[in-house]
């Protein structure tokens, strides 16, 4: 498909209880590049694979959880339209001027009904991923470190109102809905998941009363083999994990959840499908992301840490 409008998901703010202790899972144990520090005390990190400058900032608070999650679009011309469009729909916007975040452009910020800040902008730093342009080999000494995820893939955030999220992403952003699970009455949608390009999703949202949650930053592993080396990695360095090694049944993604020093859950993740925008979404009841192997395919469970517990 072409690849206009919105990329991808580019970059996500977490708030962290203790910055060394954060840049230290992250940078060590999950084994992303630490790219550059600012005035504020915001500390910048990339996967290996990345080739923009930085695609999760770390900024210490009183509490944990996310300050805003980005996505990168086309152009410049494809971000003033897109203000124009969010504006149009009834929704404030805020630019954010050039290198207030380090090596980013300007940004155009607006909150959802789920509380969230979503923060869309065209232009960042390119220092590539290690490897030279011409005739490169496959890897880099980077992607040898720690876990070594490829990318920021995609983030799960909780909050209110989700059917009127799924419009503004759809009819303003021009995301498609890939899978749902049904309320328990049926009647509404209980989760979504959204995607802007052929991934099985770029982000997804679930219905929750208290607003501004995030359940998880997912970061994209190749292989089951390295979703097994993640666990292994996880483990020696005696990080929480809350699920797997497993698959989902959405998505059919295979998964690692675990915390963070400061209660962040993130996930590593490989596989699912590749959906396209003329796909009917796949429907799973409630029910059935339990039994029905949505959640936990080889248990057919739900977890109830994974159910309840945000940042």
């Amino acid at each position: 498909m072409a690849m206009t409008g919105v990329l991808r998901p580019g970059h996500a703010q977490l708030r962290v209880l203790n910055l060394e202790e954060g840049v230290r899972h992250y940078r060590d144990v999950l084994g992303m590049v630490e790219t550059g520090r600012d005035a504020q005390g915001r500390v910048y990190l990339k996967c290996w694979d990345e080739r923009d400058h930085n695609s999760l900032i770390l900024r210490e608070a009183d509490s944990a959880g996310i300050d805003f999650f980005a996505f990168k679009v086309l152009d410049k011309a494809t971000l003033d339209d897109f203000d124009e469009k969010l504006r149009a729909y009834g929704l404030e916007t805020a630019r954010i001027p050039a290198g207030e975040l380090l090596e980013t452009g300007e940004r155009v910020r607006f909150e959802i009904p789920t509380g969230h800040q979503i923060e869309l902008y065209a232009e960042k730093t390119a220092v590539g991923n290690g490897l030279q342009v011409l005739n490169p080999p496959p890897w880099t000494p980077a992607s040898e470190k720690g876990v070594a995820p490829v990318r920021l893939d995609h983030c799960l955030l909780y909050g209110p109102n989700v059917e009127e999220v799924q419009k503004i992403f759809t009819e303003v952003l021009g995301f498609y809905l890939v899978e749902r699970v049904l309320t328990p009455d049926g009647d509404g949608n209980a989760a979504i998941w959204l995607s802007c390009s052929h991934k099985v999703h770029d982000i997804a949202f679930v219905e929750h009363a208290e607003p501004g949650k995030l359940h998880h930053l997912s970061f994209m592993l190749e292989t089951w083999e390295e979703v097994l080396r993640a666990g292994d990695i996880l483990s020696m360095n005696k990080v929480p994990l809350d699920i797997g090694p497993t698959r989902h049944g959405v998505t059919r993604g295979c998964t690692i959840y675990a915390w963070d020093p400061s209660g962040n859950r993130f996930e590593t993740f490989m596989g699912g499908y590749q959906p396209y925008p003329d796909y009917e979404p796949t429907t799973w009841t409630f029910e059935g992301l339990g039994v029905g192997g949505g959640l936990d395919y080889p248990q057919r469970k739900l977890h109830e840490t994974f159910l309840t517990v945000v940042s």
